[in-house]
């Protein structure tokens, strides 16, 4: 594709924190997809590394850290320079997400992030025990600050690839699943109508299913990280406690499960790392495999999204949601060698660019099951390859991140005083409109497997045959 459309108009500043992978990546679809003033478009990173970029386009570059301390007198003279509107794009580690968010709401500025990130430090303090330094607490931060404040200046919450694009996928897969049984329905308007049609088609449980074979030149080596996006974001994450949405059909849960105190109440915890905890699941390409059930935003947001409540405010209906994550070789190798270890992290990070990949795919999709049709897998199936064709300074996981900043940058200028929104919250057709020439081959799939199949043949297994998709079942013990 040549002629790349022009999807609106940046009236104001932009700014960029954070200028690592998903930095990089974005700044090419930002011009390519946006009218803007360059003169005011400024990215803060305090790693210079890819400097040059941004010296060759005139953009300026502020070479520091956004702190606690420093954020409102370092943004506010660079956001609301000059006439209109400005737009912060946070794809930054150890800025606090609800710190910047509500700050840009306070001065008018639109604002995007990928996740929501703490201050620097949070992921390590387990002085509060650790429900307090889980996804769940960080999501309940902002849905606070939404109560307090509804509505006014849009901020988008945790629109990369996941969380972000794959709450669009559900929505697709679900309307796809329910159409292909024959369901009388019409497309839902609210969040209780999607609710009730998740429940209607009998879905049980959401994986995010992700398989990334994207593969080095060179092999990795020892005491290194090698990953195919953030080492930090991984490391951040892969250490909280594995996080995931509880269903309303689940029957057992583990001895170190536990449940939230206050808040939403549509997930639990477990009292081990998700980065060494694995799951059964299954992608289109591979089949079957072990996913790390990573913490990850969209986990508990999904969950909720589609409980189903009664008059009285109980839960009648959720589905289990979590992410089933089998990362790429390397970053598999990287982990085995982190937790051999004692959970002593690699003092080298490694990031593997488009040049130093031979190829691959990242096979990133949903994975709807329990319901007639057993399993249903809707998603990306982007190689590296096409990535090369499609964009620069981006290997296939990047560029279903960055297409996912773009598609949220859209819908925000489209939809300017939407208050604080979360990706399920959006249009999901406008959205993938917008991300879709991103995306490589997006593919649905039915399957028969289940996370029953093949078991005791050697060992007896704590197994429920009575119900397949269990998390019971799922779980790896």
């Amino acid at each position: 594709m040549t002629d790349w459309p022009v999807h609106g108009t940046i009236s104001g500043p932009i700014v960029m924190i954070g200028f690592g992978s998903i930095g990089r990546g974005t700044l090419p679809l930002i011009e390519r997809h946006f009218k803007f003033d360059r003169s005011r478009f400024v990215v803060i990173d305090p790693d210079d590394s890819d400097r040059r970029l941004l010296d060759e386009r005139g953009i300026t570059y502020i070479q520091a850290a956004v702190t606690r301390e420093n954020y409102r007198d370092m943004l506010k003279p660079l956001l609301t320079k000059g006439e209109g509107q400005g737009f912060c794009v946070n794809l930054s580690v150890d800025t606090s997400s609800l710190d910047i968010m509500e700050f840009c709401r306070e001065i008018g500025v639109l604002y995007i992030d990928t996740v929501v990130e703490p201050w620097l430090g949070f992921y390590w303090d387990n002085s509060g025990g650790a429900a307090a330094r889980s996804n769940y607490a960080l999501r309940e931060t902002v849905l606070a600050a939404k109560r307090r404040n509804p509505g006014g200046t849009t901020a988008v919450s945790c629109c990369g690839a996941n969380p972000g694009m794959v709450s669009w996928f559900v929505k697709q897969a679900l309307v796809n699943v329910a159409s292909d049984m024959g369901l009388d329905f019409e497309e839902p308007k609210t969040r209780e109508g999607w609710a009730a049609l998740m429940h209607k088609a009998g879905v049980k449980g959401v994986h995010i299913a992700e398989r990334d074979t994207q593969r080095a030149k060179n092999p990795k080596p020892a005491n290194v990280f090698v990953n195919t996006w953030s080492v930090e974001g991984f490391l951040s994450e892969g250490m909280q406690p594995a996080e995931l949405g509880w269903g309303t059909h689940e029957k057992w849960m583990p001895e170190n499960g536990r449940t939230h105190e206050s808040g939403c109440g549509a997930a639990i915890y477990l009292l081990q790392p998700g980065a060494n905890t694995r799951v059964r699941s299954w992608c289109p390409t591979l089949g079957a495999q072990y996913g790390f059930l990573v913490t990850h935003n969209e986990s508990i947001s999904i969950a909720d999204f589609f409980t189903l409540r009664d008059d009285a405010g109980k839960p009648i209906y959720r589905p289990t949601c979590h992410y089933a994550y089998h990362p790429a070789n390397d970053a598999v190798l990287s982990l085995h060698e982190l937790f051999g270890n004692g959970g002593t992290i690699q003092e080298q990070h490694h990031i593997l660019d488009e040049h130093e990949i031979v190829d691959g795919i990242d096979e990133l999709g949903v994975l709807l099951f329990g319901h007639s049709r057993n399993a249903y897998w809707y998603g990306s199936q982007l190689s590296v390859e096409e990535t090369r064709r499609l964009a620069p300074y981006q290997n296939a996981t990047g560029m279903q991140v960055t297409s996912a900043v773009l598609a949220g940058m859209v819908w925000a200028l489209e939809n300017p005083n939407a208050g604080i929104v979360e990706a399920d919250e959006m249009d999901y057709k406008r959205c993938l409109e917008v991300q879709f020439p991103y995306l490589g081959p997006v593919r649905g799939f039915y399957t028969d497997w289940k996370p029953t199949d093949g078991r005791e043949k050697l060992f007896p297994e704590d197994v429920d045959y009575s119900d397949p998709w269990q998390f019971r079942n799922i779980l790896v013990r």
